[in-house]
């Protein structure tokens, strides 16, 4: 990846992960400081009455909304690796990011982004790369396409033509690879507001970060993911964009940047 840093960035953020009578996330605090949402479509978290009130969050605070399909895998949560056919993900993506459009106000969404192990797979699979941005593509062309810096995933994206948003994540490590460190390995989930802060302006002014070796990788981005179910993702988040204005770099949504 080259860099190619233009002080604008996108920040966005995994929400409406709850599910009937459990609650989980920050979701209406952390939407006050985000510019885009990932809402979680039900087959890893969510369901109709969530991602109801989910999109109607997002509306109120004028986010831009995105559908967080995943993997039919409620109880891991969506984070384990499932033999589905390419034919089978993208009937499964279609289902999800379709469902998330008939709660929106105008029946349109932002973006689409897909969860955990789905995410993970499409990065360094180019058959389910395939299969994710042709179903997204079916939907609705001008939707967004969020997808890993100079993954696998982005080339795939790349040459269907597609809008394509470049993510980083400022509260997951890297590897030198440019590929999320597994979660499973310690470390892989940065916590200190110091470190994240720092990666987070990084890679917003310079288009760089620092992997899990030390070295500094080129890492240019259209978006900074923060988990919104991490520890302190609330303070974490407000740190982020107050740190990032005050450097000068401006935040907005993904589709006035891509």
């Amino acid at each position: 990846m080259s860099p190619d840093p233009t002080g604008v960035i996108d920040f966005n953020a995994d929400i409406g992960e709850s599910f009937a009578g459990y609650k989980l996330g920050f979701d209406e605090e952390i939407v006050r400081y985000i510019t885009s949402a990932n809402i979680a479509t039900g087959f890893h978290a969510g369901d109709p009455d969530w991602m109801a009130l989910t999109v109607s969050l997002a509306e109120k605070h004028g986010v831009g909304i995105g559908a967080h399909p995943a993997y039919p895998d409620l109880s891991g949560f969506g984070r384990r690796e499932m033999a589905l056919t390419p034919k089978e993900i993208h009937n499964s993506v279609k289902y999800q990011v379709g469902a998330l459009m008939a709660f929106s106000s105008n029946h349109r969404l932002q973006h689409v982004k897909p969860h955990g192990a789905l995410y993970n797979r499409a990065v360094r699979d180019e058959h389910v790369a395939q299969a994710i941005v042709d179903a997204v593509k079916s939907i609705d062309s001008d939707l967004i396409h969020v997808v890993l810096a100079g993954s696998v995933w982005e080339k795939v994206a790349r040459a269907e033509g597609v809008r394509v948003a470049r993510e980083c994540y400022a509260d997951r490590a890297v590897t030198p690879e440019g590929t999320l460190v597994p979660r499973s390995q310690p470390g892989a989930v940065v916590h200190d507001e110091g470190e994240v802060v720092a990666r987070s302006k990084m890679l917003a002014a310079e288009g760089k970060v620092v992997a899990v070796d030390g070295t500094v990788i080129d890492f240019s981005a259209d978006s900074i993911c923060l988990h919104g179910d991490t520890a302190g993702a609330v303070q974490l988040a407000g740190a982020v964009r107050s740190e990032l204005e005050a450097a000068g770099v401006k935040i907005t949504r993904m589709s006035e940047i891509v």
